[in-house]
């Protein structure tokens, strides 16, 4: 099997990251684009509606008839809330760095096209999950509830304090058996304040299948399939991982958490 776990590297330009090809997602693909100020990258969705979230840095974005300039402004992930662009499958579009930018470019497969638009910082939703050594902060770019804007996509940005757990107590949604779970695969790419830090990303499934524990470092992402996928901080270190998930029809948050663990909530 391929690993699941891809570690950083860092390119100027367009990097693909986690492919359209990957033989463990049938969904999603990830691609980074770095840029120095002035720089310029053109690209085409083809059949993915793809969420360009702007990690670090202020750039202008133009797709079919529209454009915004002045977008972003982050100086690292922790600074804030996201920006994000949503370009439709089977489109154009093109970005320009006003400063030195980093952005992600999260692609959910998609036959339905729908218009571009911008998600801004005052557009995020923001909750505040968890307790004791697991709470989190989770802030809601794409939500499940946006209707008649996307076709699968969901997405958004988590933030884990040093030493603190998210995805916990552990869940799982590789099973599509509405309404008690939804089917859907995802991918994190990862942050670290400071960047020499590091977190522990657990991934198994109850039958012992899988029973892993990845070390990830700034700038690495992981793919998930099936199975249970929790996180965690390494002390005096913040994570950070932007998610996103996508399946074939039920475009709906509904994970299953694992039942030994509920006695947690």
């Amino acid at each position: 099997m391929s690993s699941l776990h891809f570690k950083a590297n860092f390119i100027e330009g367009y990097q693909e990251i986690i492919s359209e090809n990957f033989d463990q997602l049938n969904y999603l693909a990830l691609g980074k684009i770095s840029l120095k100020k002035g720089g310029e990258f053109q690209g085409h969705t083809g059949g993915y509606e793809t969420v360009l979230v702007i990690l670090t840095g202020t750039a202008s974005v133009s797709c079919k008839d529209k454009s915004w300039s002045g977008l972003g402004g982050r100086k690292t992930v922790f600074d804030g809330k996201g920006t994000a662009i949503y370009v439709p499958c089977q489109t154009e579009y093109k970005v320009v760095a006003e400063s030195d930018v980093h952005i992600a470019v999260c692609k959910a497969k998609a036959e339905q096209k729908f218009e571009p638009f911008v998600v801004k910082p005052d557009d995020v939703i923001v909750n505040h999950r968890g307790k004791e050594s697991w709470t989190r902060e989770v802030h809601d770019l794409i939500p499940d509830s946006l209707e008649n804007k996307v076709q699968r996509i969901i997405l958004g940005e988590t933030f884990n304090e040093a030493g603190k757990w998210s995805s916990y107590p552990p869940h799982k949604h590789d099973v599509e058996n509405p309404p008690e779970e939804v089917y859907l695969e995802e991918i994190y790419y990862y942050q670290l304040d400071p960047e020499q830090g590091f977190g522990v990303q657990m991934h198994y499934t109850e039958d012992g299948e899988i029973d892993d524990a990845f070390i990830v470092r700034h700038g690495d992402s992981f793919a998930i399939n099936k199975g249970y996928h929790p996180v965690v901080a390494a002390g005096g270190y913040k994570l950070y991982y932007l998610w996103f998930l996508a399946g074939k029809s039920n475009r709906v948050l509904n994970p299953k958490d694992e039942e030994k663990h509920l006695w947690l909530k």
